[in-house]
């Protein structure tokens, strides 16, 4: 067995552009993984291996891959900075016991960050800190550092100080052993000199350094009261402090460089060792009931105890259906059986590899604290279900995706493509959880939701490309509805007579509206024989058999109470179909004069923006014919809760990107039916109509 304290599980995430791509591919570089760095404005690195990735420059799936430092296993998982595609970030934070955040030495800490930050903190995970593109214009380290404790809350531990700034930036002093790191201009790595502080800087790093180790001393109760009586500690003690103030989140370690040229990732690599928790360091994952509510129970990392494993990704490559599971205690054998605890099925793992972005290697047996993938698996597995020892079943706390936000319909070019979609289109919901798909009832419509225009963009080139469905994209439909407004009387009579018996049926009744939310409800309140018991289910049959199709555009019809008061019957003419016709003439009387009107449904919005921008948010919702509900007030922004019709919700994401500079977010849900204003619903009855006549 592998010794479980020489691993470290850790995740590389950032806003868009900050250099998380390019970071990775200089951590492969130095650790031996790769001997020709890929950059991604080729369209070349390693772990952006997607088409789509390369032509973009932007990581859309986050990619494992596998490294050795200092006799240390590193599994590290590159992740996208879109927001579009948080998803990937959330669900590897969930897997990982470290992380490094990556910030822009001249953007700053830039929106995304804060998300994953955020996301990082709910899931307790242990980051350092890179500020990189030193070498860029505008670039300043201790502004960046400045703005990590103002956004982020954080407290930033700063172990190293950059040698001059943009193009005059060399290399870094490491503050706790005063020695200079500086690159040449060779771009190789490993081109550098340790060498002393340089004059003009010993002042800061004397100043530096006593804050350093001021912060890391607070660890340890005898080291800090040996500390304050003019005893400088070991630098082993030093050391161990920095790593349990890093693992309990106390600050987080936070260096510089250039990972484009190649300065200061030796720093970053050591850091990853010396302060980054083990896997057996790190508060266990909670086990979890069947309903998801926690036993009190723990997932102890351990080679010793009973096999427990998390899916976190579904993968369909070249080679088969990949799931990427994160091991957390036992072991797992090439031929074992293992249990799905959410199907309740088990099956033999046939074959497993350690992952190298796209390139796989086949391993015999896997433990404890590695990540890992399983091909082929059979038993249904989806993103967050407890993989387990069928003797020892247990589920681990599952994973909370984000609903989806912006919706559109789409429809294959080439009408024999249906089949092939709809599979295609299977396998993506597997693989990607904040990607749905449904059949519009009313329209007969495939609409597919996702978290923003990007991600459904991506989503329709990887059908197109991967798959070979190409597909004509339209606006999504709202779904209208209508309902009367006024109560009324009225009576109506079928009269059929044509040779032999014919039919009749007389019916009183009063229509009128229903509560929201109540549908359709029928009464009857005949007393005496005028329409015998047995027709009152055919007149109820008619009634909400005419709901499906209103009067004013053709939309179902809500919320309408009938009550049947009178009528009349013939000996012989009068039966069940016959009654049934009269209530079907009588909904299409009647409905014109209850004064119809059209209603919309209202979405329950969750806006999340930062200070500086909450006027502008409110305003544009107000024009979106939007009732503000609250705000709420928090660390890094607001929530601004509103009611906002879902047809002023279309193209959101984008304006509201555009309004916060990218910081804002959203999430909707359906609240309710609301009558529309007469200038909407002339608009969307005109529309009806001339798409009809279309038709016709």
């Amino acid at each position: 067995m592998a010794d479980l304290s020489k691993y470290r599980n850790i995740g590389i995430f950032a806003h868009v552009d900050a250099g998380k791509t390019t970071t990775t591919e200089r951590i492969l570089k130095l650790t031996g993984q790769i001997h020709k760095t890929g950059e991604v404005h080729d369209g070349e690195s390693t772990t952006d291996f997607m088409e789509q990735e390369a032509e973009r420059g932007i990581t859309i799936q986050s990619a494992a891959v596998t490294c050795t430092w200092k006799d240390h296993r590193l599994n590290v998982i590159d992740t996208p900075g879109h927001v579009d595609f948080t998803v990937e970030v959330y669900r590897s934070l969930k897997v990982l016991d470290g992380g490094i955040g990556v910030f822009c030495g001249s953007g700053g800490v830039e929106p995304q960050s804060e998300t994953n930050w955020r996301y990082a903190n709910e899931s307790g995970v242990a980051r350092i800190i890179f500020v990189n593109k030193l070498d860029r214009i505008g670039a300043d380290f201790l502004r960046v550092v400045k703005q990590t404790e103002d956004v982020l809350a954080a407290n930033p531990l700063v172990m190293v100080l950059p040698i001059g700034i943009e193009d005059e930036f060399t290399g870094v002093v490491d503050l706790l052993t005063r020695k200079s790191f500086i690159w040449d201009d060779s771009g190789l790595p490993e081109n550098y000199v340790v060498g002393d502080v340089p004059a003009d800087m010993v002042e800061l790093v004397e100043e530096y350094r006593e804050k350093l180790i001021e912060t890391a001393v607070e660890q340890d109760d005898d080291i800090m009261e040996a500390y304050m009586e003019g005893e400088e500690p070991a630098m082993e003690d030093i050391k161990r402090c920095i790593r349990i103030g890093t693992r309990d989140l106390a600050f987080f370690p936070t260096y510089c460089g250039s990972a484009f040229k190649n300065k200061g990732v030796q720093n970053i690599l050591d850091a990853v060792v010396d302060y980054l928790p083990a896997p057996d360091e790190v508060k266990p994952q909670p086990l979890t009931d069947e309903e998801g509510e926690p036993t009190g129970e723990f997932a102890i990392v351990s080679t010793e105890e009973t096999f427990k494993a998390l899916a976190f990704k579904i993968s369909d490559d070249r080679f088969g259906a990949l799931t990427f599971v994160r091991i957390y205690s036992g072991t797992l054998k090439k031929g074992d059986t293992i249990m799905n605890a959410a199907t309740g099925k088990s099956e033999r793992v046939g074959r497993m590899c350690e992952m190298q972005a796209d390139e796989r290697k086949e391993l015999s047996s896997a433990q404890a604290g590695d990540i890992i993938a399983i091909v082929g698996m059979k038993s249904n597995v989806q993103t967050g279900h407890t993989l387990c020892d069928p003797k020892h079943p247990i589920i681990l706390e599952a994973m909370v995706f984000p609903e989806p936000v912006i919706s559109i319909s789409v429809t294959p070019k080439d009408k024999g493509s249906t089949e092939k979609m709809g599979i295609a289109i299977g396998k993506m919901v597997a693989e990607d959880p904040t990607f749905k798909v449904e059949t519009d009832q009313d329209s007969g419509e495939t609409i597919l939701s996702g978290m923003g225009e990007l991600h459904l963009d991506i989503k329709v080139d990887i059908l197109k490309r991967t798959y070979g469905v190409d597909l004509q994209v339209g606006e999504p439909q709202v779904a209208y509805r209508e309902t009367i407004t006024t109560e009324i009387e009225d009576s109506y009579t079928h009269k059929k007579q044509s040779g032999g018996s014919g039919q009749f049926g007389k019916i009183d009744y009063t229509i009128k509206p229903g509560e929201p939310g109540t549908g359709f409800i029928f009464a009857s309140k005949v007393v005496g024989g005028n329409v015998p018991k047995e027709f009152f289910p055919a007149v109820e049959k008619g009634f909400k058999s005419m709901m499906d199709q209103g009067v004013l555009a053709g939309f179902p019809v809500l919320d309408i109470e009938v009550t049947l008061t009178d009528g009349a019957s013939h000996a012989v003419d009068s039966s069940a179909v016959a009654f049934e016709i009269a209530a079907k003439g009588a909904f299409r009387q009647s409905i014109p004069k209850a004064n119809p009107q059209l209603i919309e449904p209202i979405m329950h919005v969750d806006v999340f923006t930062p200070d500086d921008h909450v006027g502008d948010v409110i305003g544009d919702l107000n024009r979106r014919r939007g009732m503000i509900k609250d705000q709420i007030a928090g660390v890094t922004g607001v929530r601004i809760q509103a009611d906002v019709p879902l047809s002023e919700m279309f193209g959101y994401i984008g304006s509201l990107r555009t309004m916060t500079s990218g910081r804002g977010q959203f999430s909707m849900e359906f609240a309710h039916y609301l009558p529309c204003p007469n200038s909407v619903a002339e608009k969307v009855i005109a529309d009806v109509k001339a798409a009809n006549a279309k038709k016709k």
